[in-house]
């Protein structure tokens, strides 16, 4: 089994995604030592995923990984997009996020939008990328316990639920997340 770093301090991805990955050991920052906060100073979710993985790989010689993900709304020119986890400042919460994303779209009928995320890999200094999207709609209201972020206030097309409203297992076998750490997967099963 190949071990493999995931670079993130977030234990709901974590979660997420060691339950999508069955031939990789994945390790967490936490198994590094490493607590810091890696700044992602780019513009684009993309050149933020490959910020972290980079930073990782270069202080640790880990084979890694990162994802970067943000919500675009249509109507609002993408926002909150590449700043989807700092939407309502530096160190508001998920909560803040969502209140100012509602408050923004209170008055507007179109409310379509899409979950975008990249995945960067650096194996042996290889980096390839991996995307994931899924388009829904951002609702009125919270709806659901389940999930985090934005999930209570997206429903994906071809659904009545929010993320959160999704029971964990099946949201984490649709989400854009999904979609790309299925792209990973597929890539380093073919190393093998």
């Amino acid at each position: 089994m190949t071990e493999i770093c995931f670079v993130t301090s977030n234990n709901n991805k974590i979660k997420e995604v060691q339950s999508l990955i069955k031939n990789q050991k994945l390790i967490s920052l936490k198994d590094l030592n490493f607590n810091r906060e890696i700044k992602e100073t780019e513009n684009t979710i993309k050149k933020n995923a490959f910020i972290k993985a980079n930073f990782i790989f270069n202080k640790y010689g880990v084979n890694c990984f990162s994802d970067d993900s943000g919500l675009q709304v249509d109507v609002l020119d993408n926002q909150p997009g590449v700043r989807s986890a700092r939407y309502a400042g530096e160190n508001a919460s998920s909560n803040d996020n969502v209140d100012l994303l509602l408050e923004n779209l209170k008055d507007i009928k179109d409310r379509r939008a899409k979950f975008i995320t990249f995945i960067c890999l650096i194996i042996n200094s290889d980096v390839k990328f991996f995307e994931g999207m899924i388009r829904g709609n951002i609702t009125h209201s919270r709806r659901g316990d389940n999930g985090f972020g934005y999930d209570p206030i997206f429903v994906p097309d071809g659904y009545k639920k929010t993320f959160a409203e999704m029971p964990f297992e099946y949201k984490n076998s649709i989400s854009h997340r999904a979609i790309a750490t299925k792209k990973l997967i597929k890539y380093l099963n073919s190393l093998n």
